[in-house]
């Protein structure tokens, strides 16, 4: 018998190596974890809404957003400490406004011109882009004038609190003129970031942060956030209020404290911004309790922040009021006179059905013009987005509602819903009563003054109510809900409508 003295050899089994990233992987790592950290939703929403609304911020001439003129007025008299509607002297009549610097008035004066004078097409709106940079160059004197804005002084402090900022951020550096009306704007879009933003961040691990996306980037809602309006934050609130909304009532998750907390606060801050979505914020107390964090007697947390919005919203009506008497001076001459609150109640109370009549007639007049303005009739302009940027729209709209999550209906109940569906309804009638009695004159043929713009705070609400009410959604063939692929769609969609959308604007107003 051999014995061998050689030691035994032993076969390692191969082992697989991963291989080395390329390139591409490397490039998309810090956006992958991003995304996963942030939610798809929120990083997408943060990199068009910068974009986007630094972009309008920058093409819009200075004063030519929605009533910019009187907005700002109304954001520098808070800037420094105007809180309550200031009665200024007018031969017309009664009237409301503040001290604005001369220097500013000056480009406000040559801004309101311009947009009012337009050449024929093909001709470009701005008459000479020199006169812009040369007003812009002006310092802020320290001399003042009295300007009228009685139809912004009717609003709270609360939405103008950014720009305000901007304004006071601006004096301290020192900057012209243009300088600070630039500044002023980036500040209220800082803030449509951050509230909506917060909003999306909470539905990060839930499908329907691309319902909420699809609407926080509309044309005409980061239009708004580039420009000077009490709009910016009200919109803000809006969409982050019916996010969390959609969280906690419709999918039927807890909020975080933190979520609670903005949901509540919100509730103060919403009815404040602007009257018409008062009610929005009161649907806190449908929300199940526990999914705020709340039981035994902190159930009544909810009710009392309610309570407290809702005390608030009427004090401020109450010392609101007075301006509705000078809102005929934003009309034509020969109607400065025919807007009267008091004749338009009682006309609503005494004769209900020449007042339905009146909705009819204004909806089989000018429901196209509301349709078109929702996704953006831009600024005093009057630039609609074109029709390809609406259609882009509504195939995000339908990828995104196709894809949201399956309603909770122990949370969304059919009653929980049904109040839901109504304070939508409710909502939308206030912002026809509100232009009734504040805007159109008496006898009017139509309810003037409504833009398809006011609605977009209230569409989250309603496509939620859809979505649990119309359980229809988009699957593949293996009947599972796509995720990347929509999202992509999504935001390549609204991109897409975006890039029309500012294209079309520079085109018409700079040539």
């Amino acid at each position: 018998m051999t014995t061998s003295t050689e030691p035994d050899t032993v076969v390692e089994p191969s082992k697989t190596v991963p291989p080395a990233p390329g390139a591409k992987d490397r490039v998309l790592a810090p956006v992958r974890a991003l995304n996963r950290r942030l939610g798809a939703a929120t990083v997408a929403f943060a990199v068009l809404a910068t974009v986007f609304g630094a972009l309008f911020a920058v093409l819009t001439p200075p004063f030519w957003g929605h009533d910019e003129l009187t907005q700002f007025g109304r954001a520098y008299q808070v800037a420094h400490g105007g809180v309550f509607p200031q009665r200024i002297a007018d031969d017309r009549g009664v009237a409301y406004g503040g001290d604005i610097p001369v220097s500013v008035d000056a480009l406000m004066g040559y801004a309101f011109r311009d947009y009012n004078d337009n050449p024929d097409e093909p001709d470009a709106m701005v008459a000479d882009p020199g006169a812009y940079d040369r007003l812009g160059a002006a310092e802020i004197s320290s001399a003042t004038k009295p300007m009228w804005f009685t139809n912004t002084a009717a609003y709270s402090p609360v939405p103008y609190v950014p720009a305000a900022v901007g304004i006071r951020l601006g004096e301290a550096l020192g900057l012209n003129v243009g300088g600070m009306y630039l500044l002023t704007r980036l500040a209220g879009l800082v803030a449509y970031l951050g509230v909506v933003g917060f909003g999306l961040y909470a539905l990060r691990e839930r499908r329907s942060q691309w319902l909420v996306f699809t609407v926080a980037v509309l044309p005409i809602a980061l239009f708004q956030a580039g420009t000077v309006t009490a709009d910016t934050l009200t919109n803000a609130l809006a969409i982050m209020v019916s996010a969390l909304l959609l969280k906690a009532l419709f999918v039927g998750d807890r909020l975080r404290p933190v979520e609670t907390g903005a949901l509540l606060a919100a509730t103060i801050a919403l009815p404040l911004s602007k009257p018409t979505y008062v009610l929005l914020a009161m649907l806190v107390v449908v929300v199940p309790a526990d999914r705020l964090g709340f039981s035994g007697k902190l159930k009544l947390i909810p009710w009392v922040f309610a309570a407290v919005g809702g005390t608030l919203f009427l004090a401020w009506t109450k010392i609101a009021s007075a301006t509705g008497e000078g809102m005929g001076l934003m009309r034509p001459q020969h109607q400065w006179y025919e807007v009267r609150p008091g004749d338009q109640l009682k006309g609503i109370l005494s004769d209900p059905v020449q007042f339905v009549h009146t909705f009819g007639e204004s909806i089989a007049l000018r429901d196209h013009r509301w349709f078109n303005q929702f996704f953006g009739e831009l600024g005093f302009a009057y630039v609609d987005v074109p029709a390809i940027s609406m259609l882009a729209c509504l195939i995000a709209f339908a990828v995104s509602f196709g894809i949201a999550d399956r309603m909770n209906s122990a949370t969304a109940t059919f009653k929980r819903t049904l109040i839901v569906a109504l304070t939508v309804l409710a909502s939308v009638a206030m912002v026809y009563v509100t232009l009734y009695m504040s805007f159109t004159p008496v006898d009017f043929y139509i309810i003037d003054g409504v833009q398809g713009r006011y609605f977009v705070p209230l569409a989250i609400m309603g496509l939620a109510v859809i979505a649990r009410w119309v359980p229809l959604r988009l699957t593949d063939s293996d009947g599972v809900i796509p995720t990347r692929g929509t999202a992509i769609t999504v935001t390549c969609a609204s991109l897409f409508a975006l890039i029309a959308a500012a294209a079309t604007y520079y085109t018409v107003v700079w040539g």
